[in-house]
Parts: C-alpha cells; structure tokens; sequence
C-alpha cells in the first residue's frame, strides 16, 4: 500500500465511526414505560419493537375493519404525512392485521405485537377498537398531535395484551339544557372517551332550562323551549324569574340530522349514544312552549337559573300527555338506536297533582293510594310504550319511589342506596352516585377552582369508586352494568370549562369501571396518568391540573400548644418545598419532609417544583396562633354527627374552612343554637373573640343571627361581656366570614360562646350553624 492511500483511509474510518455514532441504539423497554389507561388485564413484555414506517400495511377483511384502522392511519397522515394503505393479504412482514376469533368475550382483545407484525384478534367490532385505542396508547404521545412532527421513532415494545372490560356500562353524560353545547363538541367529546374505552355517551337533552332536541311533530319545543332570556352575566342562584311574554335569546338545540350524525360518528367509535328526555318534572322548557301539558296550563317562563322546587311538571291524568309524550319518544326512536331510553324521573315536586282534577280521577281511576304510585303509574306507562318499541327504560333512582316499572334499569344517584335497592328487586343499576360520580363538583381547593357545584370530588376519589357494594351479593352484584359519571351544567358556561370539570377525573373513573378491582393501585396509576396528559396537550383539551396543587392538613397538638402542618397533593413522591413568613420560594425553598410544627402566628408558602423551579399556584397560608389553641372545649350542645370537622379540637385547631361545607374543617349545628365554652387553664388578657362562620342558604346554611361572649375566672360563675345582633337577609352566595366581638380588656380563664339562629330560619323546618374556629385575643 502506498503512502498516498492512507490518508483516504483514514479519512473513510472517521467518516464510518460518525456514521455508527449517530445510530440510534434501540431503546429498550420495561413494564413501567406501558402507560395504558385503563390498566389491561394480562399484560406480557418481550424483547424489540416494532416500528411503523411509510411501507406498513393494515390487512382487513371488511369495511367495518377499514373503519377502526382508519382512527391510526389519519394519525400517522398527520403526524408523518404517511399515506398507509389497506391490504387483504399478509405480508411477510411491516404489518397490522385483524382477525376474528369469536372464542373471545365481546369487546375483549388479544394484542400481540412483535418486532415484524401487529396481530389483533376480537369478536366483535368493539374489541378491534379497543385494541387500537391501547395501540395509540403505546406510541409517543405526540402521535396525537394536529400537525406534522419530526424525530420521532413511531415505535412499540413487542408485547402481548389480553384484555377486556370489568363493566358493560361505562358511561359520561353531557348536561346539554342549563348550557348548551353544539355538535362539534359532543363529536369531539366522542372521540375523547374512546380513548379511555368508554361506551356510553349519556346526553341530557330535556330539562327546565332548555329543550335541545328537534321534534318535528310539535315545533315549538325548539322555537319556545329551546331559548331562554340571557341572564349569564348574573351567578347561576341569583337569577331571577323570567316573564313568560319575554322572548328568549339563549340557548340553542340540536337537528335531528346532527343528532343522527352524532350517532354515527359515536358508532364508528364504540359509543353507544343515549337519549335522556325528562319526564314528569323538569319540564318547564316543554310547558312554556306547551301550558295544555300542565296540570292548570298557566303559561310560564323558561327559568334561566337555579329552580327549587321543580312544580310545573307534566299533568298524569291527562291523556293528551301520554300522548305527546308517546308522539316524541317515537320520534327519538327514529334517531337513537340505542337499546336504552333515559326519562329521568327524578326530583318531581307533586304539589300540582295533590291538587289537580285530572289526577285525582287519575289516582281514583287507576285504584292509586297516593301521588307516589302516581308517579309510578306514570312511569310504568311510558315504560309499557317504550318495550313495545323493542326498547328498554332507565330512570334516576327516584323511579323506585311508589313502586318501580317491571324491566326499568335504575341510576343510582343519591348514594349507592337506590342501586341496592333495585338490584335486590332484581333490577338492572347503573351507579352514579353523587360523591364519586357528579363531574360538576370542584376537584381542588375551591379558591382556586372555577365556580362548581357540590363539595370537593378529587381525581384520587374518583379512583376510589366501584360500582359493585361489598355487601351485594352475587346474584345482586351481577345487576350491576356499571358506572358513570355526570357532567350538569349549571355552573358549566363554555366548552373549555365543561372539558376541564371531566379530564382528568375521566381517565380515573375509566380504569375503575374497565379494570379488575385487585388491578388497580393508585400509585401506579400516578405514574401513567402523566403520559395521558401528554395526550391531553397535543389533542387540545383543556385538563384540570388541580390534583398537582399543594394543600394542607392542621393536627393540633394540646400537650405543648403546637400545631403541626401537613403538605402534600394527590400524587405520591411529589417535589413539594415551602418558605415560611414571606421567604422567596424561588431562591430559599426547602424540601417538605415531615410535618411543620409551629408555635407562633406562621405564613407558609409552598408549591410543586419541576426542575428546581416552582409550578402551577402557590400554596399560601398563614397559621394564626391565638390565645384558644389547642386549648380544651366544652360543648354545651353536641355538633352534629354529620359535620364533626376534626373533633374535640376543631374549634381551637388554626384551620380555617372553605366555601366546601364538606371540607371537613366545619363544625355544625342543626336547628338549635350552638353554646361552646374553652378552658384556657391559666387567666389570660382577653380583648376579643372571632367567630368563624359560612352561609349558604341553598343549602340551608345561615349566618348566626345572634352571639353572646360570656368570660369566667373559675367556670362557674360567668358574666356576659358583648352580644351582636343580626339581622336575617336572604342571601342567594355562598359566602364565609368571620364574626369579631370586641371586648372591654379583662382577664379570664374560661370563654364561653352562644350562637343563634334567627327563628323565621327555624321555621323553615331546616336551619345549620357552621362554625371553623373561635379565636380568642
């Protein structure tokens, strides 16, 4: 070899050495990087991937097949701009293929996936779609994302997945009527809950605040009840009643051809879509267009807001009802080929049919012993028309109430109680149960939440659900098709708010209506959940972040006067680090690893940290010492069991409640006054004592009308110091404050506190005192 070669040769090493650098070594993978939600049943990993490219071939034997493949090869067409082809015959290898196996439970599916093919196999249509939706899942989550990406590796590991559903019924309903939301949204929300294999959209269609269906047959259903006056700039519980001569101008409804393109859509996607039309209470949007449907056919005005208690309902001893009700059921028939027609029967005021004619004939009539088994008759009627279509009805748990229809399928709302009930009837139930399943309630700390409903349901509670009672037994449990959860959207204005109140808390419920009980863990199912919420940012969807933000819980300690502050949020091995009295979190933050003691008025700053910075809100909070804490109470009248707040010490403890009267930091008394009185164990200067009170007359919770401040050296022998008076208002916010009695200067050891309710609030027949803490300065 000469001389003059070397330099080439050299020159071609260094070129090949670059070139075998910038190989990408082949990744490989572990349990922990299968981010499935819902977790699958049987789940085995081996070695390799396999990797999509422009040349892989989907191999299908039908149309309904090119349909589910189709949801991936847009994906990839968006992603990679890959225009991927369908194929009837197996390749030898780059290829995706469906095959039949009707050995396999309905929606159930095999997933082998090897370095060189993906093999589906199902019995039906369903499983097919399941599978691709775990496919989805398994590649980088920027396959979900609107527009081309680039160095990406559109990969799986070779794995082998065998799974299926727990549940038939895995459902989300859509509140249409207090906000109504357009086609586009509901087709979007489809696709959404197929992701999480979901089955069941439930739309709410019919309600007093707007009737969102076309009806061909009786028009003004859309032209009247399907518009209400605009009263959205005013809280939801402040409107005020409309003139039924004043014309309405918001709202909307959806066309029988949107509700049939909704349909399809919902088909090629697994999702089963349900129709709700209420009957016979919150109907007002129906009697403003229709007072004959009434039982006096006084002409009434679509309510805009809040509606309590729900009285124009449908007249039951009128036949031109039942046949009105039969003409529009007939015609949601046409549209939803839905096994399943929802009518509500829920929260029916009967005060109109105590008093109606036609109802008394009607109850006379039929042999009825009260409104009740009216009601019953009712819906047992309705349920006779729509079997006679083939047809099957559900109704909220009220449907029980004066005995239920013979093949109804009961949700259960109110708790779990009327799901027991009908499956021990034998009935089919759905559970829906407020505390797990109503989307419409806060999922974080409220002062950092858009205005919801209801108490805190956070994603860790949703994940707590399950639709089946220990105490069911087999045959009992057996009824039970599943679960879902409801989205009502009172307090729901906008698409984006109404995507935010379901996801995440969606992805939780999934898991718990689709895997197997002893599957689930919540630890693992944090350490999916944020792929999901990669997913969640490439498709556009406004998530709630809430389960990330810091919160707190206060254990008082009376031994040595202290309290000791708990950080924490949803998700186990959180980076929390905190500041206390006004530090910078950014520069002085220390980690939170045990609980914080403090002695002293104290500020705590805290946050999530990523990468060494703060995220998402700050956590403030300041602990306020006072003269009281910790010290021993005594309770003249018990608090009630139901609002126990953290015990003995609630009152004393530095931890100030929320507008979440369930929160766990109130202390309650119900119909009777509150009298409490502290020990401070040694004679302390007293300037004043602060009561800490909420009211929130919706739920029959009122601000003290009256509070008396009594002080004692020896607990025996007390003088009255300071009485304020209130006046009862109505008062239509929830609302906290703090009541400050002032105090000539003296010293004492025991303070005793009375508080009083106004007694026109006693009248009422339901009257709460809540109480978070008695500061003593």
């Amino acid at each position: 070899m000469t001389n003059r070669f070397i330099p080439y040769i050299i020159l071609l090493g260094f070129v090949f050495f670059l070139n075998s650098c910038a190989v990408k070594a082949d990744k490989i993978y572990k349990e922990s990087d299968i981010k499935i939600i819902p977790k699958v049943e049987k789940l085995q990993l081996n070695s390799g991937a396999f990797k999509f490219n422009e040349d892989t071939k989907f191999v299908v034997s039908n149309e309904a097949e090119k349909v589910v493949a189709n949801i991936l090869i847009e994906k990839f067409k968006t992603v990679a701009n890959w225009d991927l082809q369908f194929t009837t015959k197996s390749p030898k290898n780059n290829y995706l293929e469906f095959k039949f196996n009707k050995a396999l439970k309905a929606e159930s599916y095999l997933l082998n996936v090897s370095k060189t093919a993906i093999n589906i196999e199902a019995s039906d249509n369903s499983g097919f779609l399941y599978a691709v939706q775990s496919l989805r899942q398994l590649l980088p989550p920027a396959i979900e994302s609107k527009e081309k990406v680039t160095q990406v590796i559109w990969e799986i590991p070779s794995v082998q997945i065998e799974d299926g559903p727990r549940f038939k019924w895995r459902g989300l309903m859509l509140d249409l009527s207090r906000h109504f939301f357009d086609k586009n949204y509901v087709l979007e929300t489809i696709d959404a809950i197929a992701l999480l294999k979901m089955n069941v959209l439930h739309l709410h269609l019919v309600d007093d605040h707007g009737w969102r269906i076309e009806i061909k047959k009786y028009p003004k259903l859309t032209e009247v009840g399907a518009w209400r006056v605009d009263q959205e700039d005013v809280p939801w519980a402040s409107r005020t009643k409309n003139n039924p001569d004043e014309k309405g101008t918001y709202g909307g409804f959806l066309t029988q051809e949107e509700l049939k393109e909704i349909v399809a859509h919902a088909q090629s996607r697994g999702v089963d879509v349900v129709p709700e039309i209420e009957m016979p209470a919150h109907v007002s949007s129906a009697i403003a267009a229709y007072p004959e449907l009434s039982c006096f056919e006084k002409p009434i005005g679509i309510p805009s807001g809040a509606l309590w208690p729900i009285t124009d309902i449908y007249c039951a001893g009128k036949e031109h009802t039942f046949h009105f009700l039969e003409d529009v059921l007939s015609e949601v028939m046409d549209i939803f080929p839905s096994k399943y027609i929802h009518i509500g029967g829920d929260e029916a005021t009967k005060t109109n049919w105590e008093t109606c004619k036609h109802c008394a004939k009607r109850i006379k009539d039929e042999g009825l012993h009260d409104v009740e088994e009216l009601q019953s008759y009712f819906v047992k009627r309705i349920e006779k028309f729509i079997n006679s279509k083939g047809k099957k009805l559900i109704g909220w748990d009220e449907i029980l109430e004066g005995g239920l229809a013979p093949d109804a399928t009961v949700m259960s709302w109110r708790g779990f109680k009327g799901g027991l009930e009908a499956a021990a009837q034998g009935h089919d139930v759905i559970m829906t149960p407020t505390g797990f399943c109503y989307f419409d309630y806060y999922q974080g700390t409220p002062k950092y939440e858009p205005v919801a409903a209801g108490p805190v349901t956070t994603l860790s509670k949703v994940y707590q659900f399950d639709p089946v009672v220990d105490t069911m037994t087999e045959a009992e449990a057996n009824h039970v098709l599943g679960g879902q959860a409801n989205v009502w959207a009172e307090h729901i204005p906008t698409e984006s708010h109404s995507q935010y109140m379901i996801f995440p808390r969606l992805t939780a419920l999934a898991e718990t209506v689709w895997s197997t009980k002893k599957s689930r863990n919540w630890n693992d199912f944090s350490n999916r959940i944020p792929s999901m919420f990669k997913r969640f940012e490439y498709l556009g969807v406004n998530y709630a972040k809430s389960a990330y933000l810091v919160t707190s819980k206060v254990k008082s300690n009376p031994e040595n006067k202290t309290v000791s502050l708990v950080l924490y949020n949803e998700f186990p091995e959180s980076d929390i680090r905190y500041t206390l009295n006004g530090e910078d979190l950014n520069t002085n933050a220390v980690p939170f690893l045990s609980p914080i003691v403090i002695d002293k008025t104290t500020t705590v700053n805290a946050s999530l940290f990523k990468n060494d910075k703060p995220v998402g809100i700050i956590f403030k909070d300041t602990i306020k010492f006072h003269n009281a804490v910790s010290s021993r109470v005594h309770y003249a009248s018990n608090y009630h069991d139901r609002y126990q707040g953290s015990g003995a010490f609630n009152l004393v403890n530095t931890l100030r409640g929320s507008k979440n009267f369930r929160d766990g930091r109130w202390q309650a008394w119900l119909n009777k006054n509150a009298e409490i009185t502290i020990d401070l164990e040694t004679e302390k200067t007293i300037n004043l004592v602060t009561i800490g009170s909420m009211e929130n007359q919706g739920n029959a919770i009122f601000y003290p009308t009256k509070i008396e401040v009594w002080t004692s050296t020896n607990g025996k022998d007390f003088t009255i110091q300071n009485t304020i008076n209130r006046a009862y208002l109505p008062n239509t916010e929830s609302e906290l404050k703090s009541f400050v009695i002032d105090l000539e200067s003296h010293n004492a050891r025991f303070v005793k506190v009375k508080i009083s309710l106004n007694e026109k609030v006693r009248e009422r027949g339901e009257g709460w005192i809540f109480v978070d803490e008695i500061l003593i300065d």
